[in-house]
């Protein structure tokens, strides 16, 4: 599992950009009939996803964990984001179709993945942090998701965002998580940007057409950098850095938050004219 370890905000801004991707681009982790996972020192956050196509693909364990089992200690919330799915959680099968989450608490032993039709696979996009307490296993399919619309027309940024792990939804020991579906025409989220000092957060891009690309842009909001991403690449965002983007076309994105505030609110907003 590669590994990716916390970078101090004034070490980021003499970065190359070669040395941004290397640091915070978590890419090729979809693949087929594979699972692959990064692990990094913010938060102890692991990002990883899997497409099953001929077999079941099971949640193994890594040796960096140090743990019987790979949620001896952890959590994990699962979103699809392609074709029908299925998650056998110690024996108990859930459909997880497309936009649809669960969230599997710590102590449960054997977890895998699956496609309903080979030919039409199922994208699983998991995010997993550390957790002290048990929670129970929650499907919440797109359609229950609390929904919020916002964003303008105007200023090309009209979007839905869909939370599913928070506060007032499925309950966790510290992740928060949910994804943004933005509108034909619209291409900029979470515009104005904000950081939070008490949590890290990760990007996942995804639904962005071929040939098109995502400018995510990064660092403290008096000095920012981009990062030129592609459709089913996540970016590690630290606690110090605003998590901001637009497309070359419409798409959506999972957000996923670990840290010591559960609250979705809990952000430090930058105003739009001191971005530089």
């Amino acid at each position: 599992m590669k590994i990716l370890h916390s970078v101090h905000p004034d070490d980021f801004k003499s970065y190359s950009t070669d040395k941004i991707r290397e640091r915070f681009l978590v890419d090729q982790i979809v693949q087929p009939d594979k699972l692959n996972c990064v692990y990094t020192h913010y938060d102890r956050m692991i990002i990883g996803a899997t497409c099953p196509m001929g077999k079941a693909i099971e949640l193994a364990n890594y040796p960096n964990l140090r743990a019987g089992y790979f949620l001896e200690r952890r959590e994990i919330g699962i979103i699809n984001v392609a074709g029908d799915g299925r998650v056998s959680v110690d024996g108990t099968f859930y459909n997880v179709n497309k936009l649809d989450c669960l969230y599997i608490g710590k102590g449960v032993k054997n977890v895998t993945f699956s496609s309903k039709n080979p030919e039409k696979p199922a994208v699983f996009y998991l995010l997993s942090a550390p957790a002290h307490v048990n929670y129970p296993t929650t499907l919440m399919t797109h359609a229950e998701a609390a929904k919020v619309n916002t964003g303008d027309a105007s200023t090309a940024n009209r979007r839905t965002i869909n939370k599913y792990i928070h506060l007032d939804g499925i309950k966790s020991c510290q992740l928060v998580m949910g994804l943004t579906i933005l509108e034909e025409g619209s291409i900029w989220n979470t515009m104005p940007p904000h950081t939070h000092d008490r949590r890290m957060e990760a990007y996942f891009y995804f639904d962005l057409p071929a040939g098109q690309k995502i400018f995510h842009l990064m660092g403290q909001g008096g000095e920012t950098r981009h990062i030129a991403m592609n459709n089913y690449e996540a970016v590690v965002s630290p606690p110090w850095s605003i998590h901001s983007g637009s497309g070359t076309a419409s798409y959506s994105f999972i957000w996923g938050m670990a840290g010591e505030n559960l609250d979705y609110t809990d952000m430090d907003a930058i105003a739009i004219t001191d971005i530089k």
